[in-house]
């Protein structure tokens, strides 16, 4: 060998040797590039990382007739030997004991990949290359499988689930092509349980994103051309719902911070024949469509965080739908929203709005909360609070057109009214609720500023005197205000119907008879007084058939005379408003009596000169004005004893001496007006008839 113009002579020996080592290097480098470019990895991701167990065979280059060593243990620890005793050797002591992420399986691997000290003797640096792990994110070593678990929890936890290696997007032909309302998105395979970074599609949020698209409807019928944002892309489907059935009437653009999700979304834009306008600095000039070639089926795509945006540009309608909460976004929201738009928001954290997270709903939203039997209602109306205190901030009021809490979601939408009136008059309609843990009875603290020495003799109930201890809880603050406007949810309902929203209809024919506070069979989408109502500020307000102020308001700016003057008319209208909150009938079920069908009680207190309806936060609530003790009332008047005995002897007759107004006494005090069943002795009769439950012990 010749080096420098120097002869230099290395023994035969050491010159195979190296020549070895060089043979049986080059098979796994070149294995283990080829199998970074059939799955996209480069070419520095480590052989203990594979999909399928027949890549971790194809390193070792199994063959019948010549004995191969283990690619991840060193000869030392593992020697070579033939393909039936490596297959098992590889399945048993290698792959069985992976940590899997996201398809991939990390080996674990007895190379000498982890450092060692090198003051070591050659046989304690043999003892030293234990075991180990190789993190697929971070590229870290670790020993301990549960470590190695617990790190990549750390990672997902952190949004951190992009790996330096995995950088290349999903091939189109694993896409799934979902169909909503005629229109068609791509989805990927795990788009209902995606990680963090990947695009979220959940089919059972329809019925939200139906409830939003006909608020857009009703507002885009009031003027037109509006503009629109939704605010948290990612497949776009609402988006391209709203462009796609409104057309001309609206201007959409859609927003995601996530670079795939934008893609994405220009290819969903592209599936529904719609043109694509691009906000994005990087990217190519010949995909932007201009200003002049601009029309009814183009949508803008923006990728930028959404306060970002919403502190750059106004719009007329904004819709949030993050991850978890929406507060970090409210102020953002009302800086620059048009007067008279629209703000609606879906919130998902619902552990911490249904009370199953006390601690986070004080965090996020600054209110304490309890769980109680209208925690729903009660999640309502902790968003609304929320929103309020942001716009008022802004000096912007607010009114409640559509409040709706289900399963998965809390879905709240507001107009926007500009001016510190709107926003001292919202301000004040957000109040603490004094809720009794006893008999659940609850009710608003009064305003003023005088401070009151016991604010629970407020509460209808006399519990705070007849048990001992503290029986009621200070919740709150909340908003005190209506949920609903009945005549929003009417044209909502007209648009759900001309728009074949089938699913939403039956939720809007209830909301709105929650808002007026009636029966489903007194429900007529026009109602008799139509003809002298007018509509101004998303309200039907009751006129003359020929009066000079006989107009429809189609969003523009109003002076100031007409904004008092429907202010005026708004408290006119203001004793008609529904009740707030409800009661479970089964909460307050008599124990030891059948009660009588939820439609007949609702009869029975109609009869009795209350308003009643039912709600969609509770399938067996009734929203009602009669206090908790008449309520209770009735339902033991109406109900029947479970013994067969007595099952067609008809309604319970109550003493004479219970009058409306007053507390039903004991149940052992009661005596059932049948003398058949005054000599029995057996305890029967004496069933008893009330039974109250603190807060979380509801009756079964």
């Amino acid at each position: 060998l010749k080096s420098n113009n120097l002869d230099v002579k290395i023994p035969k020996s050491e010159l195979e040797a190296e020549e070895k080592e060089v043979e049986e290097e080059r098979p796994r480098e070149s294995d283990s590039n080829i199998l970074d470019v059939s799955s996209g990895y480069p070419r520095d991701k480590h052989i203990s990382i594979q999909r399928y167990l027949a890549d971790l065979e194809k390193l070792a280059d199994l063959r019948e007739d010549q004995k191969k060593p283990c690619p991840l243990c060193p000869e030392e620890k593992f020697k070579a030997c033939y393909s039936h005793k490596l297959h098992r050797h590889l399945q048993n002591l290698h792959w069985k004991v992976s940590v899997e992420f996201e398809g991939y399986r990390m080996c674990i691997c007895h190379l000498s990949c982890r450092p060692v000290k090198p003051n070591l003797v050659a046989d304690q640096t043999l003892a030293k290359m234990g075991a180990h792990y190789h993190c697929i994110i971070c590229s870290a070593t670790i020993v301990r499988r549960t470590d190695m678990i617990g790190h990549i929890n750390r990672h997902v936890n952190k949004g951190e689930t992009e790996s330096r290696f995995i950088t290349v997007r999903a091939p189109k032909s694993s896409y799934e092509v979902v169909k909503e309302s005629a229109t068609d998105v791509q989805v990927l395979p795990n788009h209902s349980t995606p990680q963090k970074t990947d695009s979220y599609f959940n089919p059972k949020m329809k019925l939200n994103r139906q409830l939003i698209f006909c608020a857009l409807a009703v507002l885009a019928g009031e003027r037109k051309p509006i503009e629109c944002l939704d605010a948290f892309g990612a497949t776009g489907i609402m988006g391209l719902q709203w462009a796609k059935h409104l057309r001309s009437s609206v201007k959409v653009t859609i927003n995601d911070c996530n670079e795939n999700s934008v893609t994405m979304i220009k290819e969903n834009c592209h599936l529904n024949k719609m043109k694509v306008k691009l906000n994005i600095k990087e990217e190519d000039s010949d995909e932007t469509v201009g200003d002049g070639e601009e029309n009814s089926d183009t949508i803008e795509v923006t990728k930028m965080d959404a306060n970002v945006i919403m502190h750059l540009r106004s719009f007329d309608f904004i819709h949030l739908d993050p991850f978890g909460t929406s507060v970090n976004y409210l102020d953002s929201a009302f800086r620059n929203v048009r007067n008279l738009g629209i703000v609606s928001l879906t919130s998902t954290d619902i552990s911490s709005l249904y009370a199953k997270a006390q601690h986070v709903a004080l965090r996020h939203y600054g209110c304490n909360i309890v769980r109680t039997e209208y925690y729903k209602e009660l999640a309502a109306r902790t968003v609304i609070a929320a929103v309020t205190r942001a716009a008022a901030r802004c000096n912007k009021g607010i009114e409640v057109l559509l409040a709706v809490a289900l399963e998965h979601f809390v879905l709240v939408v507001v107009r926007v009214l500009r001016g510190p009136t709107p926003a001292d008059d919202s301000a004040k309609k957000v109040r603490y609720l004094i809720h009794c843990q006893w008999c659940e009875e609850r009710v608003f603290q009064k305003e003023g500023n005088m401070v009151e020495e016991n604010p629970y003799q407020q509460l209808p109930c006399d519990c705070h005197g007849n048990m001992p201890g503290k029986t009621a809880v200070l919740l709150g603050p909340l908003w005190s205000g209506a949920l609903f406007n009945t005549g929003f949810l009417r044209r909502m309902l007209l648009e759900a119907v001309q728009y074949g929203l089938d699913e939403a209809q039956p939720l809007l024919k209830t909301l709105v008879c929650e808002a007026e506070c009636t029966t489903l069979k007194h429900f007529s989408i026009h109602s008799p007084g139509d003809e002298n109502k007018q509509e101004e500020c998303g309200v039907y307000i009751k006129t003359s058939n020929m009066s000079a102020e006989s107009y429809l308001v189609h969003g523009k700016r109003k002076s100031e005379e007409v904004l008092r003057g429907t202010a005026k008319r708004q408290r006119a209208e203001h004793s008609a408003e529904h009740p707030p909150f409800y009661y479970n009938i089964h909460r307050h079920s008599i124990k030891g009596m059948n009660m009588p069908k939820l439609n007949k009680f609702l009869n029975y207190l109609s009869e009795a000169g209350y308003r009643v309806s039912r709600t969609h936060f509770d399938p067996m609530g009734v929203r009602t004005n009669a206090p908790l003790v008449q309520f209770k009332t009735v339902l033991m008047k109406y109900s029947t004893p479970t013994y067969v005995g007595a099952q067609a002897e008809g309604p319970v007759h109550l003493p004479g001496e219970i009058h409306v107004g007053e507390e039903v006494p004991a149940a052992a005090e009661i005596k059932v007006e049948e003398p058949e069943l005054e000599d029995d002795k057996s305890g029967v009769a004496a069933a008893v008839f009330t039974q109250s439950y603190p807060t979380g012990c509801a009756a079964d």
